[in-house]
Formats: structure tokens, C-alpha cells, sequence
């Protein structure tokens, strides 16, 4: 049986002082991701990106800098396979398209108390330090991020 990945849009948002948008998962302790979510049909990587974002942060005060082109893979290990089997989900990992995009707003319109709140917590980091921070399953498509968006985010500075 083939596997299949999951078409998912990862968001890195950058603020003014050149520092990323992590957020604090509220289902995992003292995890830490960007915020992300599947592409759906009809959607290209950027309408899903800000479909999400504004889903799981509340944010729209955005300026889409870049989408890549090209997915970023990760696989998931067999323990969250397990776990997302018995909440009906088959995929083997997912396929991420990310994005970046400059904030200009204020912090006060983060929102984590959403519909569906995903996030209990926030926080503005150094782009290597949300890598750092990254479960270890999802670092090949945050090296990923890292390497091509640290430019973009250098030359704001």
C-alpha cells in the first residue's frame, strides 16, 4: 500500500524586529510550531495560508512576501500515525508548501481563543530558534523554511 502525505500550508510570519510567529500547541506539552493546515481543493498554497493563519491566530494584517514552489515533506512516527488513525486520518506525514509573510499589525490582534483553538500561547523568536524548538518529525520541512526564508527575513533588517 503507497503512502500518502497530506498537502498542508506552513505559515512563518515575521514581524517588524525580524522575529517569527511560534506558536504553543494546547493537545502536545511544550510544543511549539508555526501554524499550518491542509490545502483544500481549490485553494493555491498562499489562499490556504491566510485561510489558516487567520483560522488559528486571528491574523489578516499580513503582506505575503514568498510561497515556495516545492514541499517540504515530513513523516510522521508510528506513535502519532496511531493516534491520528483513531481520529480517522490515513496520511503518512504531510507535504508542506510554506509561506512567509511580514506582520504589520500589533500583537493585541493575536487571537489564540479561536472556534477551534489549536494554540494556548505565543511568542516572537529568531527563525533558528523556532527550528530549535520544532518537534523532531517535522525538522527536515522546517530546515526547509529556514534555509530559503532567512534571507527574506536578513534583508528586512
Amino acid at each position: 500500500m503507497a503512502l500518502w502525505y497530506r498537502r498542508n500550508a506552513g505559515i512563518v510570519v515575521c514581524n517588524r524586529q525580524c522575529k517569527v510567529l511560534i506558536c504553543q500547541r494546547t493537545d502536545m506539552v511544550n510544543s511549539w510550531q508555526f501554524p499550518q493546515g491542509g490545502i483544500e481543493q481549490g485553494e493555491d498554497v498562499k489562499q490556504a495560508a491566510l485561510r489558516e493563519l487567520k483560522e488559528e491566530t486571528s491574523l489578516t494584517n499580513v503582506k505575503h512576501i514568498i510561497s515556495l514552489k516545492y514541499p517540504a515533506r515530513y513523516t510522521f512516527p508510528p506513535n502519532v500515525i496511531s493516534s491520528m488513525q483513531k481520529r480517522g486520518y490515513t496520511n503518512a506525514g504531510q507535504d508542506m508548501f510554506w509561506s512567509l509573510f511580514l506582520f504589520e499589525g500589533n500583537d493585541s490582534e493575536i487571537n489564540l481563543q479561536t472556534a477551534e483553538p489549536e494554540f494556548k500561547n505565543f511568542r516572537w523568536v529568531e527563525m533558528q530558534e523556532a527550528y530549535d524548538l520544532c518537534v523532531d518529525f517535522k525538522k527536515p520541512a522546517y530546515r526547509i523554511a529556514l534555509k530559503e526564508f532567512s534571507p527574506y527575513i536578513e534583508s528586512m533588517k
